[in-house]
């Protein structure tokens, strides 16, 4: 269910980009020479950027929605949501009753984003890769520490045996 808001928006937002590009332009504006830099043969303007973004949220929505890959798609998401958030709805820039309007959706996507963020460390009910790899040091070090006792006990079992063998007269 979470998926579906990104799924039905970026759809929109990629068949019109143009309804978003003035908003988005508070941030490609300063991300836009940066992508620059790295590689200039990315797109760099805001339409562009505003439609690949759409795209990757319908694909990373329908991800999510799927159950599949839902750690990396909430991931992919979050990360989108922040800077639309602060291009969208900088509600702290408009008077009254703008300002009542922006900030409610402002405080709707914190709440997407805590249910996004959630979702990407949520494990199933798996245990993740550190807390495996710490539980797996210790298992090994109970092992190795069973396995010493009980070669401890099987060698006394053995000298007790041995010690018995030479005192039987024969």
């Amino acid at each position: 269910m979470l998926g579906a808001i990104f799924v039905v928006s970026g759809a929109r937002i990629v068949l019109d980009p143009d309804s978003k590009v003035t908003a988005a332009k508070r941030v490609t504006d300063k991300v836009g020479p940066l992508i620059e830099r790295v590689d200039p043969r990315l797109p760099s303007d805001a339409r562009n950027l505003v439609r690949a973004k759409a795209a990757a949220d319908v694909v990373a929505g329908l991800l999510l929605a799927r159950g599949r890959f839902t750690r990396p798609a909430a991931a992919v998401l979050a990360a989108g949501l922040v800077p639309t958030t602060l291009a969208g709805h900088p509600f702290w820039t408009y008077p009254q009753p703008e300002r009542t309007q922006h900030e409610t959706h402002f405080l709707k996507n914190l709440g997407l984003l805590g249910g996004l963020l959630l979702a990407a460390v949520d494990t199933q009910g798996k245990p993740g890769i550190s807390y495996r790899t710490s539980h797996a040091v210790d298992r090994s070090q109970r092992s190795v520490r069973r396995a010493v006792r009980t070669a401890k006990r099987e060698a006394k079992i053995a000298t007790v045996s041995a010690a018995a063998a030479r005192k039987i007269p024969g």
